[in-house]
């Protein structure tokens, strides 16, 4: 048995089955991998759809990983107190979007924690054996309010490392996707590391049915939720996917600004439903800092969210007013 959501915008008309011929493709990106499984055009080889793909991922990586010495974002991140960085436009879709979600949760997603996701064992220096310091932490963090973001220039404060993990995958997805469409693409599925955007239908008319992920493990008296992804983006936030445990304690790569370290083990994983893949992934992040405040801040901004706790009396799932309405 399994709950079924369903976007309002997924009318007869809209699932009508199309000519074309259904490919899965495939390339590396970002540590882990894209997938498309589409319906393409007569005119739109299997060679042009990989390519526009992967280009699209390449440029994210170019410009926004932290892996990548010379990418954009990492010399930002070297650039000297008091100057202007001119930065690509995708860059700036990207840090125009975090610092607008950064001012509307009051900090819970921060694209200025890359010196805590290092220090954490998170980032390019490696992984670690043990907590931070407290001192590290403290002198670690950086106030984004300090960024100034001008058209394509960005103002470096000084000492502001930036941190696109939370944002720059769904990006991309959202980013090849649109790449296809250029094509006459219609009917997509793409996917980068579990961040999904679907458009059109399958052959058959049926849309692209993606069922939540849950975390391992997790014993949920509800069903799980099978979404269809018809002009819309699902993103989920999990611990288990990037932690380490010391003295049976359990530290996630989710890091809350304010504390400085990972959330509570309490909030396990959320998944967030939108039109935008980048804002999903982004709101899932959000949504996990926030803990105890997740579900009131969702239903203020109208976010399809499902959100899965562990709790002295087992696992709890909230569903928000905007992921219910989709249920019904």
């Amino acid at each position: 048995m399994r709950r079924v959501a369903v976007p309002l915008g997924l009318t007869p008309e809209s699932a009508r089955p199309r000519e074309g011929r259904l490919v899965r493709l495939s390339g590396p990106t970002m540590g882990v991998a894209w997938t498309l499984t589409a319906r393409l055009p007569a005119e739109v080889s299997d060679a042009a759809a990989r390519a526009a793909v992967q280009d699209a991922c390449d440029r994210v990586v170019a410009q926004m990983s932290t892996w990548e010495p010379d990418s954009d974002l990492c010399r930002f991140n070297r650039a000297p107190a008091g100057g202007w960085a001119e930065i690509p436009p995708e860059f700036a879709t990207v840090m125009r979007a975090a610092l607008e979600l950064a001012a509307a949760s009051d900090g819970a997603f921060d694209p200025t924690v890359g010196r805590l996701v290092d220090l954490w064992g998170f980032g390019p220096p490696g992984a670690v054996d043990a907590p931070p310091p407290a001192a590290a932490l403290a002198g670690a963090r950086a106030d984004w309010r300090a960024l100034r973001l001008e058209g394509g220039r960005l103002f470096q404060p000084g000492g502001v490392c930036l941190d696109f993990s939370g944002i720059a995958k769904g990006y991309g997805v959202d980013l090849a996707f649109e790449a296809l469409q250029g094509l006459g693409v219609r009917d997509i599925l793409l996917e980068i590391g579990g961040e999904l955007r679907g458009g059109g239908v399958k052959g058959d008319g049926e849309p692209w049915w993606v069922e939540i992920e849950r975390p391992p493990g997790a014993d949920l008296p509800e069903p799980p939720v099978l979404v269809a992804l018809h002009g819309l983006s699902v993103a989920t936030s999990g611990d288990w996917r990037r932690s380490f445990t010391v003295e049976d304690r359990k530290y996630s790569h989710t890091l809350d600004p304010t504390s400085g370290g990972p959330v509570p083990e309490e909030m396990a994983a959320v998944s967030v439903l939108h039109a935008s893949c980048m804002h999903a992934d982004a709101l899932c992040t959000a949504l996990m800092v926030l803990g105890a405040r997740a579900e009131a801040f969702a239903e203020a901004h109208g976010i399809a969210a499902l959100i899965v706790r562990r709790t002295p009396g087992g696992w709890s799932e909230t569903v928000t007013p905007a992921l219910a309405r989709l249920l019904d």
